[in-house]
């Protein structure tokens, strides 16, 4: 099998095991109590949270603050113990559209009152975030790499917004881009005298990669594109549909990447024609 086959499923699979992995830390109850009910304050930090939330493998975290989130509520606990707890639905993928969803159903069942208190709560907490934000999150919940940070440092190489996150950094260096709908980079050429070049892998979502001469290609996830040294090109999303790819820079001589014009919107359209 060809290495660099082997190299993208070990990160796969390592980023897998990490996700699955997940252990879960509390310290809440010893800071409370830990002088007063030190067995109380055990057992909630470790074995709780140390052992029950930590059954990612079983029963993801978001899932589990859903759960929580409803029995909380439906207990007509609407006290500072919820909100911790939608703190922590937020931190753990729940967006601010699914939370409203979620305390509407609750609200038929536990009753209206309980859902009022706990709908003012969670106004305050997802009060930061936008439908964009939720479109963004939801399409981080479907891969293994995060979205990771804007992408300003490259902003201006491309249209639309873009986001990064940096994979590794030693020994074969990988990114994980996220292209939203429309995005795309400029024209460009990764130029080398020998070797160098790119490896793209589609994780989620669907996009495109184009060669200049060439009709542009789907990438979809787990579409592998090997990009050679000094060849005109451009990828990003398609127009419905968020996207991201893992980025490999193949090692070189001489290597330099250069920008070109962007890739306009006329060349762009003509893809889903």
């Amino acid at each position: 099998m060809d290495k660099k086959y082997i190299l993208v499923l070990l990160i796969l699979f390592t980023a897998i095991m990490a996700q699955s992995q997940t252990v879960v830390k509390q310290t809440a109850g010893r800071d409370a109590l830990g002088d007063f009910a030190p067995e109380f304050a055990a057992l909630n930090d470790d074995v709780l949270f140390g052992e029950v939330w930590s059954r990612t493998d079983k029963l993801p975290l978001r899932d589990r603050s859903i759960v929580t989130v409803t029995a909380l509520v439906s207990s007509g606990i609407i006290d500072s113990s919820l909100t911790y707890h939608l703190q922590e639905a937020k931190k753990n993928g729940v967006t601010r559209t699914e939370i409203a969803e979620i305390l509407t159903q609750v609200a038929f069942y536990a009753g209206w009152p309980k859902a009022w208190g706990a709908f003012r709560q969670a106004k305050e907490v997802w009060r930061d975030t936008t439908a964009a934000d939720d479109e963004r999150l939801r399409f981080e919940q479907e891969m293994i790499f995060p979205v990771g940070e804007p992408n300003t440092a490259y902003a201006r190489y491309f249209t639309g917004n873009s986001y990064l996150a940096r994979i590794s950094d030693s020994q074969v260096p990988v990114a994980n881009v996220t292209f939203e709908p429309r995005c795309r980079n400029n024209w460009h050429i990764h130029k080398a005298t020998e070797g160098g070049g790119q490896m793209l892998v589609g994780v989620a979502g669907r996009g495109w990669y184009q060669e200049e001469g060439k009709p542009a290609q789907k990438i979809l996830p787990g579409t592998v594109i090997h990009i050679p040294a000094n060849v005109k090109h451009w990828h990003g999303a398609a127009a419905d549909s968020w996207f991201a790819h893992l980025a490999f820079e193949v090692a070189g001589e001489n290597t330099e990447n250069v920008w070109l014009e962007p890739v306009t919107d006329e060349e762009y359209d003509k893809l889903s024609k």
